[in-house]
Parts: C-alpha cells; structure tokens; sequence
C-alpha cells in the first residue's frame, strides 16, 4: 500500500472515491500536476485491484483477465490508497465516510475529511424496476456480478438456453462472446428495438451478419416485462432462459441521493464544464456519477470513451485551481464505438462530436478489426496508470491561501 509523503500544516486533501477508470485517472493525474509537500491524495475503493470493466463479458464467459494491483500502479506516486468501501458522504462537513471491504454493515466506520472531493463510484445495472430481474438476473457492471454469471454458465449443461436482455453495446458484445466461447449453448438476445439501431446501415448489416454466423437467435422491437427462474416473460411471449444477463443501461451509485448535491433526475450529479457540483465548488464529480454536457449540450453517456476525459478535465481544473495556472478549456467529444464481437471479429463505427453514427464503419479482416479493439482496450488500461500519457510534467506549488481555501475558490 503506497503511503503519503510528509504530511505539512497547510497540505490540501484531496480524496478520490472511486478506482475505476475514471477516479484512479483523476487520482494519479492529480499527483503529476501537485507537489507532493503541498497536498495528500487519497484514494478510496473496495478492491485491491483495477478492474477493467470492458472487459467483463471476457471474465463472465471464462477468460482470465491481467491482474492489475492498484498499489502497484500507484507505488511512487504519493498516491494513498485505502481500502474500503465508502457508506456515506457529508458534503456539508466534508468527509467520507468508510469502512473495511469485509466488515458487517455498521460496523468499522470512520470519517476521512477532505478539502477537495472527487466523486467517482460510477454506476451499476438498472433494473428499471422489472419483477424478478433483481432475484434472478446476473449482471456484468462489475467484477462480482461477472464472476457469479460465469459460475451459473459453468453449471449449464449443453442445449440450455441463455438470454441477454438490452441491445445496446454491452448487451451486444456479451452476446457474441457468450456464443462463441459457449457453441453448445442457445444464446437469444432481447432488444427494446431493431438490433444495432445505433449503427450505421453498414455496421447494422455486419453486426446482422456475425450473429447469424454464432446462430445468436434475436427478438427485436420486443420489451421484458418479468423475468424467472427458467424464462423471460416479453411482449412476445416467454422466451426459456436457464440464466438471464440484464444488460439495459446503468443506474448510478445510490449513495448520492442521500448527500444535498444538486443532481439530475437520474441521480447523476450535475457538474460545470470543468467537471465541478453546480452546488458544492469542492466537489467535483467525474465518469457516470456526473451529469455533463458534451457537443451540442447532448449529456455524455456512461461509458470509459468520456469518462477518462472527464477524469483529465476534473483533475487539471483542480490543479489549476490550486495553483492559479490557467483553467482547462478542452471539451469532451468522441470519434467512435469500438465493439467487439467475440475474439476474432469486431467492429468500428465512427460517430459525430456527438456520437451519432455516420456512414463510415471498419468492418475489415476480423483479425485486424480483433487488435484494433484490443489495442483500445489496453490503451484505457494503459492511461490509468500513465494519466498524463507520458508526457513531461511539472508538480506546480499551491499557495497557503489557496490550500487553505480549497479548489471550490476563488472562482474562475
């Protein structure tokens, strides 16, 4: 466990909730922009390990992922890490409040103050409230949730049929994955509407085309209204299922609705353009915690494509805060959708500023489309523990005036 360098009268504190993408990002792209004297950066998360979330239909499915111990991304840094899982926030007396991964509920808390707070516990499936999803789905938003589905598949026997319920991306990719690792198995995806109607008519048509190569079954245009044990109940009739993946969106982490920030409908916390709560200047929120306009003023959707720019945004606007150097102006935007459709086949869609889809789509040799988006994959993991992507940086000195006030003041 990496621990803090000399602690001073006047150090700053800076606490990262969250190790995801997004917050070990933030975390160790903080500790390249501050001297080491002037502030300690803690970061808070329930697991040892980085967890590479797009990746996870990889892990359900029975492959085994790099470990990737966040202590040793983070030795030398001056990054603290601390185990545990957060249980509360109070933003009005600035703390978090913790306790060990393993412990009952209730019991081993402790509050760790802070200075500045950066919010990045993410999200986690969306049941949307459907009877039965809770009891009998599996999800793959997180390492648990993956690990459990890959257990229930082990214990199937040839022939049993498995449905994954949301044609969005991850719906997609844990389809193809499932079908090719598992042939014997009966794969059926459900989509709400026309399967890869976020596509391009040519990447619609290669998408089209590889799940009728893994003979993936697909119900389209139809909804799940109930979901057992043995089957999916749909607007069409129950489709048999011996385990059911939900994969229809994500829900962000509940424990915001509990804090006095000022969020969205959907929870999500509602930040400037510098990543900032529009209603505590001391918290900043990044990833799919936060509620953030990108081109057009469209929201960002919940993915690692603007989480990690975010994590850039938040971290070099506190730093710049901190020091008086100058604000960060760039916006987030996006360029494509990597999908990939088991081991060896994938597709590219390139997109607008926005991320709607154009024309244009890479659907080439599948081995070349293969390390393309294994070449994004390991990229993110990659940038977490290169937040600055290798380039040369200065660890500027805050002011005492301005450590004691905070990154939320003065305002710019």
């Amino acid at each position: 466990m990496q621990q803090n360098t000399r602690h001073t009268a006047h150090q700053h504190r800076i606490v990262v909730v969250g190790a995801g993408y997004t917050g070990a990002s933030a975390a160790g792209r903080l500790a390249a922009r501050l001297h080491r004297e002037d502030v300690s950066i803690t970061l808070v998360n329930a697991e040892p390990d980085f967890v590479e979330r797009v990746r996870l239909h990889q892990l359900a499915v029975g492959q085994n992922l790099l470990p990737r111990p966040l202590d040793a991304m983070f030795a030398g840094t001056g990054v603290r890490l601390r185990l545990a899982r957060v249980t509360g926030i109070d933003v009005d007396a600035r703390t978090v409040t913790v306790t060990p991964p393993e412990a009952p509920a209730g019991s081993g808390a402790e509050d760790i103050p802070y200075d500045t707070l950066v919010y990045a516990l993410g999200s986690a499936w969306n049941t949307h409230g459907v009877p039965g999803v809770e009891e009998h789905a599996h999800d793959i938003a997180g390492r648990a949730g993956a690990l459990r589905l890959r257990d229930r598949l082990a214990d199937l026997a040839p022939g049993s049929p498995v449905a994954v319920v949301g044609g969005g991306l991850t719906g997609v990719e844990a389809a193809t994955e499932l079908a090719e690792a598992r042939p014997d198995l009966a794969v059926s995806l459900i989509s709400r509407g026309p399967l890869g109607d976020w596509l391009s008519p040519k990447g619609a048509r290669h998408l089209r085309k590889v799940f009728a190569g893994l003979r993936i079954t697909v119900h389209e245009n139809t909804d799940v209204t109930a979901v057992h044990a043995d089957r999916a109940t749909t607007t069409g009739g129950d489709v048999p299922a011996e385990a059911t993946l939900w994969t229809t969106g994500f829900a962000v982490h509940p424990i915001v609705r509990a804090t006095t920030l000022e969020t969205a409908e959907d929870g999500q916390i509602t930040v400037d353009a510098t990543m900032r709560s529009t209603s505590h200047p001391d918290v900043y929120a990044i990833g799919d915690a936060a509620r953030a306009a990108g081109p057009g003023g469209k929201p960002l959707r919940m993915s690692c494509a603007s989480g990690v720019p975010s994590a850039w945004q938040a971290a070099d606007a506190i730093a710049a805060r901190l020091t008086g150097t100058k604000l960060p102006t760039v916006s987030a935007r996006y360029f494509n959708q990597c999908v990939s459709l088991g081991r060896r086949e994938g597709l590219i869609q390139y997109v607008t500023a926005d991320d709607r889809a154009v024309s244009a789509a890479l659907t080439g040799r599948p081995a070349a489309l293969y390390l393309y988006k294994e070449l994004v994959c390991k990229t993110a993991a990659w940038g977490v523990a290169h937040p600055t992507l290798s380039l040369p940086t200065r660890r500027h000195r805050l002011t005492t005036e301005r450590a004691r006030a905070g990154a939320g003041a003065p305002t710019a």
